[in-house]
């Protein structure tokens, strides 16, 4: 695996797994009786977070595997945390273990490797610092991965997404860290 498409590959790939890794640190936290609490997402509690999780996942690995994402399949049964840490690795395993594959067809249209990865590398991020904030919990997003995201961010929420996907932008104080920076362009009040 060679040139551009490789870096990209291999970037998106290093990236989603550094999300991953984040992410699992928060879903240590959660425990049964926190499955009620509100998430810093308004309309959904820590059991909707972590079902929306697993499917996120799961698409992500579906993209992986076969090159493209169908419709969303929730799981709400059984073990959420376990089903998400298992899902994690698999995703990781699918990823690493990639060919330079041609695009990603999301919705009939077709999209890279990198930003396929890079998108769920965000999402995986973001809602792994809602896992912790509705455990009650405070885990900064580490700052290197922060910078890379609040970079890619613009490319996937513009004002179209919002308020649908995600709330307005957030102001956020001279001194603010990455994390928070990027929390508060996907609309999180950090």
């Amino acid at each position: 695996m060679t040139g551009p498409r490789a870096a990209a590959l291999i970037g998106g790939v290093s990236l989603l797994e550094r999300a991953i890794s984040y992410t699992l640190g928060s879903l240590l936290e959660v425990r049964p009786e926190l499955m009620s609490r509100p998430t810093p997402c308004s309309a959904w509690d820590l059991r909707a977070l972590l079902v929306h999780m697993n499917d996120s996942l799961l698409a992500l690995h579906e993209a992986a595997r076969i090159g493209r994402i169908g419709p969303e399949q929730s799981t709400t049964d059984g073990d959420l945390v376990g089903l998400l840490r298992q899902r994690a690795c698999l995703l990781v395993g699918a990823w690493s273990g990639a060919r330079v594959p041609g695009p990603v067809f999301v919705a009939g249209s077709p999209l890279t490797t990198g930003i396929v990865t890079g998108a769920g590398a965000l999402e995986v991020t973001v809602h792994g610092w809602d896992v912790a904030r509705a455990c009650g919990q405070d885990r900064p997003i580490p700052a290197a991965l922060a910078e890379e995201l609040l970079e890619l961010a613009p490319f996937f929420v513009d004002d179209v997404d919002r308020p649908a996907r995600f709330a307005p932008r957030v102001a956020v104080c001279r001194g603010a860290t990455t994390g928070d920076r990027l929390l508060a362009f996907v609309g999180r009040r950090p």
